[in-house]
């Protein structure tokens, strides 16, 4: 009688357990796009409320489209006092900026705005002297942290947009790993970080990486699996602009030139170990092309990369680089 009392009680204590894991979802909006979160845990917890914190702190931080974020001081030419967010991403970027030879560069910023692709207004009658005017003040390298103060020239305008919403992934992530939670994904418009597996469905968590649709139409091209990384996609085919002649300029301006990038690349995939270096790389490789990526590459095994780019016959092609997963 003894022995099949102990057996109820530990199958009570393992039905128990299994009841305690929760897969908890959370939605919203943040940074110009959507959110999601999802997360097992072993108690009914719900951070909805700790994420939306985050969220602001990061956009006081680093958002030019908040008029009293640190960064929009800056562009300002105000003193201001940067957090540790600020710090992490500015140093994060300017070993990227190293790294490529200047091909990321936050410092861009002031001709993304105009040619019409930032929170500032346009430069009306754009032309070869403007821009040439403009590319004075771009360069990371003219950017340095002293203390917790940043030094840069008055006509330099930073914007974190290609490498902020990937470290918004990583702050989630990270204060999830320090509640304890093991397994999760974090998505904030397409940028995504993934650990542990998918209790649900007891499988590693699976992604899908999308047609490039010009028509805004949402189609999945492949899908993959994602365990323990972060992965970014940079590409022509949401956010563009098509002039009175009909040719289609990225939102990716090439810091070398100041002109949008004309790359026949249309998507760019990165994994990285974290999301944050994942979204800076996927917008450098944009301005790159397709044989320097090739290069860069053969030395940085730790990133993988997918593109899918136009051939000469204007047909889509893709290629998977150091190991990218095929599904």
């Amino acid at each position: 009688m003894k022995k099949r009392l102990s057996f109820i009680l530990i199958a009570l204590l393992l039905v128990s357990d299994k009841q305690e894991i929760k897969n908890s979802k959370v939605y919203g909006l943040v940074f110009g796009t959507s959110y999601s979160v999802q997360y097992y845990s072993k108690s009914n917890l719900n951070f909805e409320t700790q994420f939306d914190s985050l969220f602001y702190v990061i956009n006081t931080s680093m958002s030019t489209y908040q008029v009293n974020s640190n960064i929009s001081k800056l562009n300002r030419n105000e003193a201001v006092i940067v957090d540790e967010h600020f710090i992490k991403v500015l140093e994060a970027s300017q070993e990227i900026y190293k790294q490529t030879k200047g091909a990321f560069d936050p410092t861009i910023g002031v001709l993304v705005n105009a040619w019409d692709f930032g929170p500032d207004q346009k430069i009306a009658n754009l032309d070869s002297l403007k821009i040439d005017s403009l590319m004075q003040f771009v360069g990371l390298n003219k950017v340095n942290l002293i203390n917790n103060s940043v030094d840069k020239p008055k006509g330099t305008f930073l914007d974190f947009n290609a490498i902020a919403k990937g470290y918004g992934v990583d702050v989630i992530a990270e204060f999830l790993e320090h509640q304890n939670i093991e397994n999760y994904l974090v998505e904030i418009g397409g940028e995504i970080r993934a650990k542990g597996i998918n209790l649900e469905k007891q499988s590693t968590w699976k992604i899908g990486v999308e047609n490039p649709n010009f028509d805004g139409e949402q189609s999945i091209l492949k899908a993959i699996t994602l365990q323990d990384e972060a992965m970014a996609t940079s590409g022509t085919y949401r956010k563009f602009k098509i002039d009175e002649d009909g040719n289609r300029y990225s939102h990716i301006i090439d810091t070398k030139t100041g002109y949008p990038s004309k790359t026949n690349l249309l998507s760019i995939s990165v994994i990285a170990k974290d999301c944050m270096t994942a979204d800076a790389y996927a917008t450098a490789f944009k301005a790159m092309g397709i044989e320097k990526i090739k290069v860069f590459l053969k030395d940085h095994s730790e990133l993988k990369v997918f593109l899918i780019f136009e051939n000469e016959e204007n047909e889509l092609e893709t290629l998977s680089l150091n190991g990218f997963p095929d599904e």
